[in-house]
């Protein structure tokens, strides 16, 4: 394998870390949601500024609203599945 081989996988790694990170973050925004967390807390508002721009693109597109629940997270926590998946097939092709 090349040393261009090589970058592509070590940042296809850095980029599966990062998705999986942000899983997190989106699994401690679910959880934020069924209490009611102080708005101002720095922790609660770094968690509502990191995950709020990807779950409204998600939430201007589709409906993901039925009976009350939302279901944003788990489309956007899919659909890093999704990517994560692809991901990690291109550098193995690569």
């Amino acid at each position: 394998m090349s040393f261009f081989g090589y970058m592509i996988r070590q940042v296809a790694e850095i980029v599966n870390t990062v998705l999986s990170l942000y899983i997190y973050v989106i699994i401690a925004r679910a959880l934020l949601s069924w209490v009611n967390p102080d708005p101002y807390n720095p922790i609660v508002r770094f968690i509502h500024n990191i995950t709020e721009p990807v779950m409204l693109a998600i939430r201007r597109r589709l409906p993901v609203f039925f009976g009350g629940i939302d279901f944003t997270p788990l489309l956007v926590i899919a659909g890093i599945v999704l990517l994560q998946s692809v991901i990690a097939r291109l550098a193995v092709m690569m």
